[in-house]
């Protein structure tokens, strides 16, 4: 798995540089929110130029599968049909982008990466971070010629990134729950049926690992980040409420040396057993 910074995010001074030199890259915009989760309108009233969409529900979620939570991964098989569908080549490097918190493109890096699929990075900073580089914006669909890829992983719940069972997060040393403090304190829960989470679990939201401007912190104060949750070692788990958010701490630890797991169905999928264990407020 990547451990630096420069081979999961991207800067925008550098992509410019990157298509100025006339390289081929391909464009991936995974526009996606809790409130608008069809991100099409907006990509199609702006988006990268030359960049395709990708839809994070229909595309990077296979929500046929039963027991998995509210995204379930999609198989290795159907992401390799939707990658070549957005123009994705072997030996191309892919660069994926969004407009909110990290969310979509953090996700779309964690199946294109799990599958087995290199070169993928997350544009620092998104959507935003591109407009005020002086990057530029078109409008309307793109339709690429069709791509190449092909993944090594048709499993990606055992592919090549970590992931961890429901069964896993109950041993786990040091589990991180990505969501915002009122859903881990069990104050309110807006998507899924019961509030609270995972015993053990401590709170560090995605959001807390990106500065105001919505890029990356620095590694040291990831670093720091975790160890005032007194997090250390390799031994970490992450999940949030359905596996998108969570995968930006993922990419965001990644960036700073910390090989973390991701528990795909994350809350949602745990709260689906009444049997299994809840608990409310800070700790």
């Amino acid at each position: 798995m990547a451990t630096t910074r420069s081979d999961v995010f991207v800067s925008t001074a550098e992509l410019i540089q990157l298509i100025a030199a006339g390289g081929p890259v391909t464009l991936l915009d995974v526009r996606w929110t809790l409130a608008e989760p069809n991100g099409e309108q907006a990509y199609l009233d702006g988006h990268f130029p030359g960049a395709v969409y990708v839809s994070l529900e229909d595309e990077l979620a296979d929500h046929r599968v039963t027991g998995r939570g509210r995204h379930p991964l999609p198989s290795g098989r159907d992401l390799e049909a939707a990658a070549r569908r957005w123009g994705v080549r072997d030996g191309v490097p892919t660069v994926v982008y969004d407009d909110w918190n990290r969310a979509g493109s953090a996700r779309a890096w964690w199946c294109l990466t799990a599958a087995g699929i290199t070169g993928v990075r997350i544009l620092d900073g998104g959507f935003g971070a591109w407009v005020d580089g002086g990057g530029g914006v078109e409008t309307g669909p793109v339709t690429p010629e069709p791509g190449d890829v092909h993944v090594t992983h048709y499993d990606l719940y055992r592919g090549a990134l970590r992931t961890l069972t429901a069964g896993d997060v109950q041993s786990a040393k040091a589990l991180l729950d990505a969501r915002a403090p009122e859903r881990f304190r069990g104050e309110v829960e807006p998507v899924d049926p019961v509030a609270g989470h995972i015993p053990g679990a401590v709170n560090l939201p995605s959001t807390g690992l990106l500065n105001p401007d919505g890029t990356l912190r620095g590694e040291a104060e990831v670093q720091a980040l975790l160890s005032d949750r007194g997090v250390t070692g390799a031994a970490v788990g992450a999940y949030c409420g359905s596996g998108v958010t969570a995968a930006l701490t993922v990419a965001g630890l990644a960036a700073a040396g910390v090989d973390a797991a991701l528990f795909p169905g994350s809350w949602s999928e745990w709260v689906s057993d009444p049997d299994r264990p809840v608990a409310r407020g800070e700790r």
